[in-house]
């Protein structure tokens, strides 16, 4: 596994951080009061947000968690900083955010902390994904706060429908496409995802 060595950017974005208890908090009184993160008070953004904070809810309760991810993470004998860039209107953050949640909550030894991609562009633009600032996006430290691997914006499999979708000669509206790839999100409920993981911690 490659370690790269972290910045002051990393550094002060762990400082300008918030826990997911309350980023989850926000998400659920920002759906309640018709508002959004980011500097945009779009009405497309507010009610993706809305959804968004209703998805969180029933894939926290429903998702289950891959047994050797869990023991792996379980096993953990130093500080994991898990600093995960997302805004509260991102569809893929909504079905990924509250699965990361749960497999942070199996050791004391992951501390997860969140940022707002648009309150942070100088971190997202280290962590870009074809030259774009797509989100959420997983940077996991080690305890010297040393980057041990990223991930995201999405698993491979949704990566690859989203590529299809982009690419494809027919003008697919993206909102008919967000149905097909919810679609997808709904039947692999966090495998891939969590498989992804392992991967990397395995290395």
């Amino acid at each position: 596994m490659e370690i790269m060595e972290t910045d002051n950017v990393i550094e002060q974005s762990l400082q300008n951080s918030i826990s997911y208890p309350a980023y989850n908090d926000l998400l659920q009184e920002y759906a309640k009061e018709g508002k959004t993160t980011g500097p945009t008070q779009d009405e497309d953004l507010i009610y993706y947000t809305k959804l968004n904070a209703q998805r969180s809810k029933r894939i926290t309760k429903t998702t289950t968690l891959n047994s050797e991810l869990v023991s792996k993470i379980a096993k953990l004998d130093q500080k994991n900083d898990w600093l995960l860039i997302t805004e509260s209107w991102c569809g893929d953050a909504a079905n990924s955010v509250p699965v990361i949640a749960k497999l942070a909550e199996l050791s004391d030894h992951v501390d997860l902390r969140i940022v707002m991609r648009d309150e942070n562009t100088d971190l997202i633009d280290r962590f870009l994904t074809r030259g774009g600032r797509s989100i959420p996006k997983l940077i996991v430290l080690n305890s010297s706060k040393e980057v041990l691997f990223a991930w995201g914006p999405r698993p491979e499999e949704a990566q690859e429908l989203y590529d299809g979708w982009k690419n494809s000669q027919e003008e697919v509206p993206y909102k008919e496409f967000q149905v097909e790839l919810q679609k997808w999100y709904n039947q692999d409920g966090g495998t891939s995802l969590q498989q992804e993981l392992l991967d990397l911690y395995l290395g």
